[in-house]
């Protein structure tokens, strides 16, 4: 029995319990789980969609807080609320995307950056709500590095498709949690079944109800959150799902590259601030 708990282990991919001599998880396709470069504690925990989504999560907050640091409203009629928004200056340095950003400065690394950044506390605050709700069932449907690069590039097109619409400035992660939205809607779709139906019926409603506040609030940015969902859409078809494809290096090669991207977007906004402020 001892010797039996010694060759179980953790997929370190999908988190299941499996024989550590499995050549690839039964589970999620994860090939040699068991080795030593899988299998550590520096890299165990990597490919957590739990720990994945909050980093996220925790990006975009601290995002915010720098945004509110370079220069926020003074409390005007908004009161508190007017406060803890950012002023337009401070979103633009840091990575706001839009025609603006785009042609007059050629900042196309916003299309990355934008998708971190929040004009608001409750603008934040609903969608990482969003977000914690909608990711982990993406990652239990693609894992959780396929998940990343749909909510990267899916956001990226959503804000392309923006800027081809002719937007002059915008921010959020909306696009970003569109592109999920949008690789469910393909899930339920491609899979069908009561399940996939049922998937597919929940999303839509999703669908319905972003179409519907669009309309009705002004300043949405909803060229961003159709571009959003049909990037997820054309990912997920590109990607697969897992029970059509299993996780490979392709997958973890291309979320890393993502978030070197998303990195590297986020660090020329802290570059812009610096050298504007040092100025």
């Amino acid at each position: 029995m001892a010797t039996a708990e010694r060759r179980s282990i953790l997929c370190p991919n999908c988190r299941r319990l499996i024989n550590r001599d499995e050549p690839s998880c039964p589970y999620c396709g994860t090939s040699r789980p068991g080795s030593w470069l899988k299998n550590n504690p520096f890299t165990r925990s990597a490919g957590d969609a739990d720990r994945v989504i909050t980093i996220i999560l925790a990006v975009n907050v601290v995002m915010y807080v720098a945004s509110l640091l370079v220069d926020n409203r003074p409390p005007g009629q908004g009161g508190l609320f007017s406060a803890l928004s950012p002023g337009r200056n401070s979103l633009l340095l840091l990575g706001a995307t839009g025609v603006v950003p785009i042609d007059r400065f050629g900042r196309f690394w916003t299309l990355l950056s934008a998708n971190y950044l929040h004009g608001g506390l409750l603008h934040i605050f609903f969608n990482m709500m969003a977000l914690r709700q909608i990711a982990p069932l993406v990652a239990r449907e693609y894992g959780t590095w396929r998940m990343f690069s749909i909510y990267t590039l899916g956001g990226v097109a959503g804000y392309v498709v923006s800027y081809l619409a002719g937007t002059g400035y915008t921010i959020g992660a909306s696009c970003a949690i569109c592109a999920l939205i949008g690789s469910l809607l393909y899930y339920g779709k491609s899979r069908g079944g009561l399940y996939g139906q049922a998937v597919f019926k929940e999303v839509w409603g999703w669908v319905v109800g972003l179409f519907l506040f669009g309309l009705i609030v002004p300043g949405i940015d909803n060229w961003g959150h159709g571009g959003g969902i049909l990037g997820g859409i054309i990912m997920a078809f590109i990607l697969g799902y897992r029970e059509r494809r299993s996780d490979n290096l392709f997958h973890t090669f291309l979320a890393g590259a993502c978030a070197l991207a998303t990195a590297v977007s986020l660090l020329l906004g802290f570059l812009s601030v610096y050298y504007t402020f040092r100025g």
